[in-house]
Parts: C-alpha cells; sequence; structure tokens
C-alpha cells in the first residue's frame, strides 16, 4: 500500500489535471464510476456482508448496523445519487460577480475547486461514492478515511470507483482510500490533519467524539459537520394528530440519523392533548426520558407497558442514535428557543404550531442550519434538498451551512482584466 505521503502527492497531481477537466469530461467519468458500481454490486455486498458480520459479533447496537448496511435497493440509491451529480450544473467556472472599476478595471469573481479534500467518517460506506462523486464533479480530489467497521465496503467501493472513473476516460487517482483504519488507532488521521500543502480542507462526518478530535487537532482548513441533537417543539395551537406522526417520522424512521429528534419540547399547554396520543403511538418503540411535568401528563403508564425513566441533565445534550426520545416541558416558545440554543447542535430543528407568531419567533430565535415549520427534521439532507449526495451537514457558519453539495467544495478567485492600467496612489 502506499504510504500516505504518496498518496498526497497523486491527489495534488490529479486535482492539477481534473481542474482543467470540463463538465462533459466529468460526466463521462462519472458515468463510468456509476455504471460500475452497479455491475459491481454483488462484489460490494459481499464485502459489506463481512463488515456487518464483524459489527454484529463486537456488539454493535442495530441502529447503527442499518448505518452501514448495504443492499440491492441502496446500491441502487447511490447509483441515482451519481446519476442526479452528472445532471447538475458544473460548479466550476461560473461567474459569480463580475463589475467596472472608475478606472476601467474589469473584475469578474469565478468559482474554482477548493483543490484536495479529505473527509473522515464513521460507517455509512454509501457516504464513500457520494463524496467521491460530488468531489470529482466539483473538481477536487479527494481522500477518504472512514472506520473500521466499514474497511472492507470502503476498499470494494474505491476499487471500483477508480476502475469506473478510468472506464470513463477519468482521472483514478483524483480518488484515494486511507485504508489504515483500525479499532482505536488513529496514525494516519493525525498525519491527515497535519498535511498542510497537501490537503487543502478536511471534513469530519460523525459523532462528537470524531467531529472534537478533528477540529482540535487539524491544522489544516476544517469544514465541521455537527452531531445531531435534534428537537422539536410542539405549541397548543398544533394539529395533535399530525404531530403525534411527525414525531414518530423524526424518532423511528431511521433513528441513528443525524436528523432524527433526540428531545421533545412539550409546552405546559400541550401536555394533556398530547402525551397520551404519544405514547400509545410509540409504545413499545422508543424509551421516554421524561421531566416530571410530562411523565405526570402520561395516564395509565402500567396500560402502555412502557420503556420509560426520568430525565437527567445529561439527557437535554445527547445525541442518543436510538430509539430514545427524551422529552422536557417548557412554558412558552421563548423558553423553548433558549433550551434548543443552549442544548442543540445548530443542526436541525422543528416547531409544530399553527400560531403565525410562533413559527416567526421560532424561525427567527433558533440557531441551527436548518429550521422547520410543521414537518419532521428528517428532511435535512443533501438527496432530498435535490443535490443528489452530500458531503454532510455543516452546523458552522463560515463558507458554507446545512446539507452540503457541489457548491461547498468551491471556493473562487478574481479575474482583472484591464487597457494599460498602473496605480499611482
Amino acid at each position: 500500500m502506499d504510504s500516505l505521503k504518496n498518496i498526497f502527492a497523486k491527489l495534488k497531481e490529479a486535482q492539477g489535471r481534473l481542474a482543467l477537466e470540463n463538465a462533459q469530461a466529468k460526466n463521462k467519468a462519472l458515468s463510468g464510476l456509476a455504471t460500475a458500481i452497479f455491475r459491481s454490486r454483488n462484489m460490494i455486498l459481499a464485502a459489506n456482508s463481512r463488515d456487518v458480520e464483524n459489527a454484529r459479533a463486537r456488539g454493535m447496537k442495530e441502529s447503527l448496523i442499518d448505518r452501514l448496511l448495504l443492499n440491492e435497493q441502496r446500491i441502487e440509491d447511490i447509483v441515482e445519487g451519481v446519476e442526479v451529480v452528472m445532471k447538475q450544473d458544473d460548479p466550476v467556472g461560473k461567474l459569480r460577480a463580475g463589475w467596472t472599476l472608475p478606472n476601467g478595471l474589469f473584475v469578474e469573481q469565478i468559482s474554482v475547486p477548493m483543490g484536495v479534500a479529505a473527509i473522515i467518517y464513521e460507517s455509512r460506506p454509501n457516504v464513500t461514492v457520494d463524496c467521491a462523486a460530488l468531489a470529482y464533479k466539483a473538481g477536487c480530489s479527494i481522500l477518504l478515511r472512514g472506520s473500521s467497521s466499514a474497511l472492507e465496503s470502503n476498499r470494494a467501493l474505491v476499487t471500483v470507483i477508480k476502475r469506473g472513473l478510468e472506464a470513463g476516460g477519468g482521472i483514478p487517482d483524483a480518488v484515494e482510500l486511507s485504508d489504515q483504519a483500525k479499532p482505536g488507532r488513529h496514525e494516519d488521521v493525525d498525519e491527515i490533519l497535519a498535511a498542510r500543502g497537501w490537503i487543502d480542507v478536511v471534513l469530519p462526518r460523525g459523532g462528537r467524539e470524531l467531529i472534537q478530535r478533528v477540529v482540535k487537532n487539524a491544522r489544516i482548513p476544517v469544514i465541521e459537520t455537527g452531531e445531531g441533537n435534534c428537537h422539536i417543539y410542539v405549541e397548543p395551537s398544533a394539529n395533535m394528530d399530525n404531530a403525534v406522526e411527525i414525531i414518530a417520522n423524526a424518532k423511528l424512521q431511521k433513528p441513528a440519523a443525524c436528523n432524527a429528534v433526540e428531545t421533545l419540547l412539550v409546552h405546559r399547554g400541550t401536555l394533556g392533548p398530547l402525551m397520551f396520543r404519544l405514547v400509545a403511538r410509540l409504545a413499545g418503540a422508543v424509551e421516554f426520558r421524561c421531566d416530571a411535568e410530562s411523565r405526570a401528563a402520561i395516564r395509565d403508564e402500567a396500560l402502555f407497558n412502557l420503556k420509560l425513566k426520568d430525565a437527567t441533565e445529561e439527557d437535554w445534550g445527547t445525541e442518543f442514535l436510538d430509539t430514545t426520545l427524551a422529552i422536557k416541558t417548557v412554558g412558552s416558545c421563548h423558553e423553548a428557543i433558549e433550551h434548543i440554543n443552549r442544548y442543540g447542535t445548530k443542526h436541525s430543528e422543528a416547531i409544530l404550531t399553527n400560531d403565525l407568531h410562533s413559527a416567526q419567533q421560532f424561525r427567527n430565535g433558533v440557531d441551527a442550519a436548518c429550521v422547520y415549520v410543521n414537518a419532521s427534521t428528517r428532511f435535512t439532507d443533501g438527496g432530498v434538498f435535490g443535490f443528489g449526495a452530500e458531503l454532510g451537514i455543516s452546523t458552522q457558519k463560515f463558507h458554507t451551512r446545512g446539507p452540503m453539495g457541489l457548491e461547498a467544495l468551491t471556493s473562487y478567485k478574481y479575474l482583472v482584466s484591464g487597457t494599460g492600467q498602473v496605480r499611482v496612489h
């Protein structure tokens, strides 16, 4: 296997060539990638089965196994995501702005590739293909560093990706894998984070420990994707039947997703009409962590055979990544906003209400990448937003925020045209 320094050099050289490719050439290469993924799906699924088997043997919980798992439908979804990326406009070379200075100089702001990107991520082998396709279309080479739990899957996928790019007349060295991932070992991550002059930007995608490790140790620029401690706040004016289904979707449709709801904030005036409906809908599927008021509002606990515990302070700041839902009672929209801005991770937050003033107050007051009114938080996703795929969900405010598509891997430069002007003062 190549050393990381050799991989860095290959990626930098490949990116220089890729930056000169036009949209037609990049799309042709991505078409080869998509075809190769589909034709090699049996080999990819066999590798993924080994990862899943190993993960179960190590006791990984099923909600996290689901993040690791590939199947025929998920392979088809991956291929479809690449095809959507191909159909999108090339983000490179776009004229963002243009103006003429008083001295006659014409200034153009043009989008350009970010350069060499690295992504460090956990499980989710679909991320391997999503990020490779987005980076390639954006004119960036990319270093993929997945987790040890998905190592067999990622090795198979990157082998197929490189083969597909080559078959499509593309640049296979623009996608590389750091396959040194081992449980508890991070030497390659540390080397990536110190690769000044080689790697232009790094994206951590995973839980709090991974993200904080990258943010605290990186000597290269970081686009921070945050954990998803997401909230839904329910007001008395909300349609309670709709509210119950929205909460059920946000918690159960994919519990280990970063956009799944973790804490439910219930207006004190909503406890009576909501709590009985909610526990009847979620009993047996969810463990509730309730504060005193919300627990008292659940009538006949024994009737539902509930999994129920008293909430602790720690629960408000926890991304459970499982079928656990914390519930806290609040007295106003303002109090809900204060709680979210204290404990949230600036990812996805929702209010369920039919009060226009409260909806606007929530939208203006909540500090998050995505703020929903009367909808599930589960929609925060690059594919759903029309990007085809995503690099992750940025929870920071510099450069990019929310689901990151092609534009997130571009910067810009200024092209200045003159007729002999010189500066005299």
